[in-house]
């Protein structure tokens, strides 16, 4: 190839490159934001409320706290402290009264004024649903304000619902979808701290941690490797 074509279709190649990468920098990011754990501090206020009821019953302080379901460690601390302890978050005011946790109600607000990107609240509610769903909704509410209202996704099954990131403390999200469209990225909590690194999963260590740039690599990826 003659030295002036050959300038010239670097020249093409380095163009189209360049669009290439805008097109992939700009392009519209959905995030998935879970809530208890993650935003809203459900293990401490569970213990809290856990030892205001049963002031003289065995507790589980937060430092030994192991695997995501808080039920079934109760449960191998004494049968009857299972039931107890669904007790606890199926009771009226549970779910409204949690705290937010350090950083979290910042980073969603400051996450849904980023260019390009929608930012959803994507929570479980309990099947026991007599206060829930309602306190669910009160809460983002309380925190995020009344236009946040419309940014929630109330599901059973988290991996039906189309997304390119999910921030969740939950280590194994399963449903009907084997292959969710979402990257799960894992919320470091008192109840998953202490699992072994995976180097097939990203996590946040909590809001301080660089979900900014967690994000803006999501963006810079080819759409199709998700």
């Amino acid at each position: 190839m003659p030295l002036q074509l050959a300038r010239v279709a670097r020249r093409i190649c380095s163009s189209a490159s360049v669009r290439s990468l805008s097109a992939h920098t700009n392009r519209r990011l959905r995030v998935l934001v879970d809530m208890d754990g993650v935003i809203a501090d459900f293990e401490g206020g569970f213990l809290k409320k856990y030892r205001q009821r049963y002031p003289h019953e065995p507790y589980i302080s937060l430092e030994e706290r192991r695997g995501f379901w808080v039920s079934t460690q109760y449960g191998e601390l004494r049968s009857d402290l299972c039931e107890k302890a669904i007790g606890i978050w199926e009771s009226k005011n549970f779910f409204i009264e949690l705290d937010p946790l350090p950083g979290g109600v910042e980073a969603v607000k400051e996450m849904s004024r980023m260019e390009n990107t929608d930012v959803f609240i994507c929570t479980s509610p309990i099947k026991h649903y007599t206060y829930c769903p309602y306190e669910k909704f009160a809460w983002v509410e309380k925190h995020l304000g009344p236009d946040f209202l419309e940014q929630i996704i109330l599901t059973r099954d988290k991996t039906v619902v189309t997304g390119d990131v999910l921030i969740d403390d939950k280590p194994d999200i399963h449903g009907a979808e084997p292959n969710p469209a979402w990257e799960h990225v894992l919320f470091t909590s008192c109840h998953n701290k202490h699992l072994p690194a995976d180097p097939a999963q990203r996590r946040l260590l909590s809001w301080e941690d660089d979900w900014r740039g967690l994000l803006q690599s999501k963006r810079q990826r080819d759409p199709q490797e998700h």
